[in-house]
């Protein structure tokens, strides 16, 4: 198998067990743990901020999930086109939930250490004004 095609395979499996839950299986496949959120300015480093990161999304969106559009691998990067969707059922942003439904067209950037198949980054491009819309926050 190439090296991209095994980058390919760890982001799916990365996004897979953010599906599932499995969130120690999702921390395995990074060097270091890293999301970047660039609509919000939201960064997470290492374990701890990453694992409450999961706990915060969880808890306001517990059926919170991702649906792959398209995967292409790049020199150093996999980059993935997908929806994410969720329920509104715990705060968030400090809002109550509203019990509305959101889908959400992203990209997202998995970049990684050269000569690897582990991630260094995950860089999500999302419009925020989207899901909060549909949620019924006001913006």
């Amino acid at each position: 198998m190439t090296l991209a095609a095994r980058r390919i395979q760890v982001v799916r499996d990365h996004m897979e067990s953010e599906n599932r839950l499995a969130f120690d299986e999702t921390l395995a496949t990074f060097t270091r743990p890293h999301y970047e959120l660039v609509a919000t300015g939201a960064v997470y480093d290492g374990d701890d901020e990453v694992m409450g990161y999961y706990t915060a999304s969880r808890t306001a969106f517990p059926d919170q999930r991702n649906e792959i559009h398209s995967m292409r691998a790049a020199d150093d990067a996999v980059i993935v086109e997908f929806d994410l969707l969720g329920t509104h059922a715990g705060v968030f942003l400090g809002f109550e939930p509203t019990g509305r439904e959101f889908r959400c067209r992203m990209a997202a950037f998995f970049e990684f250490e050269p000569g690897t198949d582990r991630i260094e980054v995950e860089r999500v491009y999302f419009d925020a004004s989207t899901i909060l819309a549909q949620l019924g926050i006001p913006l």
